[in-house]
């Protein structure tokens, strides 16, 4: 590290350099004379250096020793070479070590990579050959590069009459303003001390005055001296080319895979989320070219993986349309939304359907993408698969249980839009005639009233069906996600009063606080509670926020994710509307929140429908309740069972006042397919409530029935 330059003149005992070389165990003081005067140091273990020239190039090229302070540039030491031929020298007993493993104190990878090397002490450059002195950067592999700009390929066309239904690029609307704001970078690098660690008098800068565009076309081309050398000399890193886009030098450098400029690029101020006309990021353009090497460095460095371009298309968009796999699976491993749509209300599905790659499909549905999600034309991904006759994609969508007869708005089924005797034709006539004679069996069966009451407001579609009786979809409430007020309440969501954890992990070991709030981090690998988690008297949970220093993928985040679990409202016999589970659900798993509006008790004590009440009882000052009669969620059509499958467990997320817990349920025990879920409304609910009427859950143990009720005297005052 450098500290800023400081005025005044260097005392008599600062003129020599401080340096210290270590020769197997035996110091030698450096007795050249300075001739800056900033100061220098390998680590924050060791004290600030005033160094001669020949030491301060010696710092830029990793020689000192961060354990110690020492220069390794004699003797024996260790040598680890991270990118190629850059190296970085420490001694073996200065290696940083975690859960007894050992690391390079430089760039912290694992010493095994390291090598032990000796060096005489007339030799001082054990990495490069005294015969040819200069130090080359490394090569950046090569990967299946794909044209970029205006050569590149034009994305597929999709054959349909009249109109296409299908993901389609509108390339002909007006260019929209650029925007991005300047990207979270890491620790930056004095380029001036990169180009001293080169060592070549003739890559030093030269007296030779380009233009701004040069950064552009240097970049493109993978020249990364001229690179180096123009940002040095002040080029805008952020320069914006004409003629192409308006793309940036990253953009350029991203497009062709050309790692390490996107990292001197950054390192100078390049900003990572800068769009060009077309609203494309450099990540896009990596995803687009199948750069994995750049992507991986981009998202290290800060990337957004979400930013959407014209078209509504986000990296990995670009990647599914291109069939890369292992970029695929790189940007889902970093969280990618798969569910996010783009201008035409497709999700990643369709893309994957159009691709007609099965193994990211996939990979797709495993990561909980929609596989019923409809476009603006009412295509499923089903539709576009058969009307590309991608048959390993139509039968992966059919076993995963896709609609065979779903139409689109004009009212195709796939089976319409696949070419007549195909291998696609044949797979969807034989599924149409299962389903059909299903059908038929069930000549009661339930009729579909909606494919999603959430009306997109869940990562997960909750489809409504009735097969009792006439009752329409419930349309006397507001579907919101989380909860609402109506009337001023005083929640504190200061962001500077949250108690926060300083992981760097996943937030699993002893040392999170907000672990330690709770106890304990209570959620596995899987996000699911332990099988002994405590039902009878639950503890409170405080996942990590938005103060926290761990990433949004740590462990310690479950309910503010969302909804995950497969859900259907339904129509009882007996108990009116219910909620079943779609999936086979494992114990611990979270179904669910109570949502609605966030009333005082006093309030609710005045409102003459009591319904769908539920206590905040959090033992702290006044109380307050969730009232989801007129706003609320699939938590409200939850109903009582005497032996219930659902627990209530009290959540913090993204504010810590004890008044306002989130009431998050989770599954008590393992959940089927099919499954009728409930919980326990508790005694007192029933006290009042048995009065009016009793409980129709059918449960041999059932507590609350009309007979049970004959048999218990009512106390009730």
């Amino acid at each position: 590290m450098e500290t800023p330059h400081c005025g005044g003149s260097l005392s008599s005992l600062e003129q020599t350099c401080m340096a210290m070389e270590s020769t197997d165990g035996t110091p030698s003081p450096c007795q050249r004379r300075v001739m800056k005067q900033e100061m220098m140091r390998p680590s924050n273990a060791v004290q600030l250096l005033v160094l001669c020239e020949d030491h301060r190039a010696g710092m830029v090229k990793h020689q000192c020793c961060p354990g110690c302070g020492l220069f390794c540039r004699a003797g024996t030491f260790m040598e680890c070479r991270p990118y190629g031929s850059i190296s970085h020298r420490f001694h073996r007993n200065c290696a940083s070590i975690l859960k007894d493993c050992r690391f390079c104190p430089h760039c912290g990878e694992d010493v095994s990579g390291a090598k032990e090397v000796t060096v005489p002490k007339a030799d001082q450059s054990p990495s490069v050959p005294r015969s040819n002195p200069r130090l080359s950067l490394p090569a950046v592999p090569t990967l299946a590069t794909l044209p970029s700009g205006p050569t590149r390929p034009a994305v597929p066309q999709i054959l349909r009459a009249k109109k296409t239904s299908e993901p389609q690029r509108n390339r002909d609307e007006s260019p929209s303003r650029l925007k991005g704001e300047a990207a979270e970078r890491q620790p930056k690098e004095s380029l001036e001390s990169i180009l001293m660690a080169l060592d070549d008098e003739n890559l030093k800068p030269k007296k030779v005055k380009y233009p701004t565009r040069q950064l552009y076309i240097s970049a493109k081309q993978g020249e990364l001296q001229k690179v180096i050398h123009l940002l040095v000399d002040g080029k805008d890193p952020n320069f914006l080319m004409e003629g192409q886009s308006k793309r940036t030098p990253l953009h350029a450098a991203a497009a062709e895979g050309h790692h390490e400029i996107c990292h001197m690029l950054v390192q100078a101020g390049a900003n990572l989320d800068m769009f060009d006309e077309e609203q494309r990021t450099p990540l896009m353009v990596a995803c687009e070219n199948n750069h994995l090497d750049t992507v991986k460095y981009l998202l290290r460095a800060g990337a957004a993986i979400s930013q959407k371009d014209d078209g509504g298309w986000t990296p990995i968009t670009w990647a599914i349309e291109y069939k890369h796999k292992e970029m695929v699976r790189l940007l889902l491993s970093r969280g990618a939304d798969v569910n996010i749509r783009d201008k035409e209300e497709n999700v990643c599905l369709h893309w994957a359907a159009l691709s007609g790659c099965d193994d990211i499909a996939q990979a797709l549905l495993e990561a909980q993408c929609d596989l019923n999600a409809v476009n603006v034309h009412g295509d499923s991904p089903l539709h576009v698969a058969a009307r590309e006759n991608y048959l390993d994609c139509v039968t992966l969508f059919l076993s995963c249980g896709a609609d065979v007869t779903q139409r689109n708005k004009e009212g195709q089924t796939a089976l319409d839009c696949c070419a007549y005797g195909s291998n696609v034709w044949t797979a969807l006539t034989t599924n149409k005639k299962l389903t059909d004679a299903r059908r038929g069996r069930d000549r009661c069966g339930e009729r579909m009233l909606s494919r999603d009451i959430s009306r997109g407001y869940e990562a997960i579609p909750i489809t409504c069906v009735n097969g009792v009786d006439s009752e329409p979809c419930p349309q006397n409430f507001k579907y919101i996600p989380d909860n609402c007020v109506t009337s001023p309440l005083d929640i504190d969501k200061d962001i500077t009063h949250l108690q926060h954890c300083s992981c760097t992990d996943d937030c699993s070991s002893s040392t999170c606080m907000c672990g330690q709030l709770s106890l304990r981090c209570w959620y596995d690998s899987d996000g699911r509670l332990p099988l002994d988690f405590c039902q009878r008297e639950p503890p409170v949970l405080f996942e990590c926020n938005h103060a926290c220093s761990c990433w949004r993928t740590c462990r310690n985040r479950v309910v503010q994710k969302g909804l995950r679990a497969r859900l259907q409202l339904f129509r009882t016999q007996t108990m009116g509307w219910g909620v079943r589970a779609m999936q086979d659900i494992p114990q611990g798993t979270f179904i669910c929140e109570y949502v609605g509006e966030i009333i005082t008790d006093a309030e609710a004590d005045k409102r003459e429908n009591d319904s769908f009440l539920f206590t905040l009882d959090n033992k702290v000052k006044e109380v307050h309740c969730i009232d989801a009669r007129l706003f609320g969620n699939i938590g409200r059509f939850i109903n009582h069972l005497c032996e219930p499958n659902l627990l209530a467990v009290r959540v913090f997320t993204m504010h810590q006042d004890l008044r306002f817990p989130r009431i998050a349920f989770f599954s008590s025990r393992s959940i089927k397919a099919g499954d009728h879920i409930g919980f326990d409304y508790g005694d007192h609910y029933w006290r009042v409530k048995s009065k009016y009427f009793s409980c129709q859950c059918g449960s041999v143990k059932c507590r609350h029935s009309a007979s049970c009720r004959e048999k218990v005297p009512d106390d009730d005052p």
